[in-house]
């Protein structure tokens, strides 16, 4: 499985994981609802279990996955500090009109 994260978002979360004293806690990336072809996803720490899969990133940040939820490959979290900080979490491959079976 695969995640991709822009560098804000990177450097956002590992400062989220050390003020949070959130030590051996990965992000997890889930999915909140499935709405008609695409999914809205959120992030919370958490620890893997049996079911998950630690996706290691290129920004030396790691995110649990549900092995299970197909929602899940290929998601994509951005941060971006305009024009407002916001979180973008989305899954292109999952998007709009590409299905892919």
């Amino acid at each position: 499985m695969n995640v991709k994260i822009n560098r804000h978002a990177a450097k956002a979360l590992k400062k989220m994981l050390e003020e949070d004293g959130a030590e051996g806690k990965l992000f997890r990336v889930y999915v909140t609802n499935i709405h008609g072809d695409h999914a809205h996803y959120d992030l919370m720490l958490d620890t893997p279990t049996d079911n998950d899969e630690v996706v290691k990133t290129d920004k030396d940040i790691d995110f649990i996955l549900d092995k299970n939820d197909e929602y899940l490959d290929g998601v994509w979290i951005q941060f971006f500090h305009v024009p407002k900080e916001e979180w973008l979490i989305t899954n292109p491959s999952r998007g709009g009109h590409h299905h892919h079976h």
